[in-house]
């Protein structure tokens, strides 16, 4: 157990990097979310962090988010977002459980959240997932048919909303290789943002080993959970 003030300490922290990267880049007006990235942390944890004031509580798997969910303080707000694989026989607890998925990659998985919310209130916020690494172990759209998949999200999925992309760099402490993954990102937003003439304003990039980077190169939500919680707990 991470204790309170060492969590604090480290939201802070996190938070002063962010301005920092700002201020590099010129960008000192910008605002980016921190998203604690929770995956077998504790209740008791992840309510500090909130208490701390991260902006998002991120899940990797539906199921530990439920478990979660019934012991959250009903008195706590806060955004739960799946930043994890998203399997379509669990999309329907995930749409219940998360108030965003920012892994949506593929056009069955967009089909299945579109039947899913014909009867609920919408549309319901998603990010496409992009493979900017090229890394066959990473999920994610190919960036080259990111374009045909945000154009049938928007197009055929009423039910749902496309704010943005999400993606990960590879894990390098090569600069100039997250540099140039961050930026591929930014720009491929931008280029299908202008293509088909929607706002797309969210980028979330960034991780806790290379959020600085990422943040001076767009990122408009950061993933972290080591630079919160410390090292992560085994599963």
């Amino acid at each position: 157990m991470v204790d309170s003030l060492s969590i604090a300490e480290r939201v802070l922290e996190t938070r002063r990097k962010i301005e920092e990267a700002l201020v590099k880049s010129g960008q000192g007006k910008r605002t980016v979310r921190l998203v604690a990235v929770t995956k077998t942390r504790t209740v008791e944890e992840m309510v500090e962090a909130v208490r701390c004031g991260v902006d998002a509580i991120g899940e990797n798997r539906v199921q530990e988010a439920v478990g979660k969910r019934l012991q959250w303080p009903e008195d706590l707000d806060i955004s739960w977002h799946m930043v994890g694989y998203l399997q379509r026989n669990k999309a329907k607890k995930a749409l219940e459980v998360f108030s965003c998925i920012q892994s949506l990659s593929t056009k069955r998985l967009a089909d299945t959240l579109q039947r899913l919310m014909t009867d609920k209130k919408g549309p319901f916020p998603v990010l496409i997932e992009a493979n900017i690494s090229q890394e066959e172990s990473k999920h994610g759209v190919d960036p080259s048919d990111a374009e045909e998949l945000a154009e049938y999200v928007i197009g055929s999925c009423p039910g749902l909303r496309l704010e943005g992309f999400m993606g990960i760099a590879p894990f390098t402490e090569d600069e100039g290789v997250l540099r140039r993954s961050f930026s591929r990102l930014r720009c491929l937003r931008d280029e299908i943002s202008t293509r088909l003439g929607v706002n797309l304003p969210e980028l979330s990039m960034g991780m806790s080993n290379d959020f600085e980077i990422a943040v001076e190169e767009g990122s408009t939500m950061i993933r972290i959970g080591t630079a919160l919680f410390g090292g992560r707990k085994t599963d």
